[in-house]
């Protein structure tokens, strides 16, 4: 059959969702309603990673600074990917390990909800980015393939996907993440 592979990655992403249904993620639970409580205690919500992970995190955020499915209040939620100056300047100044934990310095506080997204959760930017996140007292989660990686010992509650595909990990974390965004949206 010439789409024999469209079939082959269908069947395996929905092997990969129904082993996060069969999980009932807990830790997934417990980021919607953690969140909520931080929203309504005027916290917001920070995203980053990188690469794919990255143009992930900016384009959750925006569902929630904008809408996701329907028009309502903004929800404060921001990407530390899409400040070109403030990753340029400290990957030159200090290292590209300092891009997302020096504004998390900056911009985090106490209750806002830290959420790392990657695929492989070995990336020490991420890494020292949870490790300040949690001296500042952020609620942090993490989406990762890879067993969680490094990274899932640094973060509060890790959201594992179970898998080692980098594209289908994505897809995952997206779709979890549309999930969460339509959460919040429906109860806030």
């Amino acid at each position: 059959m010439k789409h024999k592979f469209i079939l082959n990655e269908i069947k395996n992403l929905k092997k990969i969702l129904d082993l996060i249904k069969q999980n009932e993620n807990k830790n997934f639970i417990t980021l919607c309603k953690k969140t909520l409580v931080s929203l309504k205690k005027k916290k917001k919500i920070i995203f980053f990673g990188n690469g794919g992970s990255a143009a992930d995190s900016q384009h959750l955020a925006t569902e929630l600074t904008v809408k996701y499915k329907k028009k309502r209040k903004a929800i404060a939620a921001i990407a530390l990917t899409t400040d070109t100056s403030a990753l340029t300047a400290i990957g030159n100044d200090f290292n590209f390990n300092k891009i997302f934990s020096r504004q998390l310095e900056a911009i985090g506080n106490s209750g806002d909800i830290c959420i790392a997204l990657t695929t492989s959760g070995n990336s020490m930017n991420l890494i020292e980015a949870t490790k300040i996140a949690k001296k500042k007292k952020l609620i942090t989660f993490c989406f990762s393939g890879n067993k969680g990686g490094k990274l899932k010992k640094y973060v509060d509650y890790p959201i594992i996907i179970p898998s080692n595909d980098t594209a289908l990990i994505q897809i995952a974390e997206l779709f979890l993440g549309q999930i969460f965004c339509d959460f919040l949206e429906k109860n806030i």
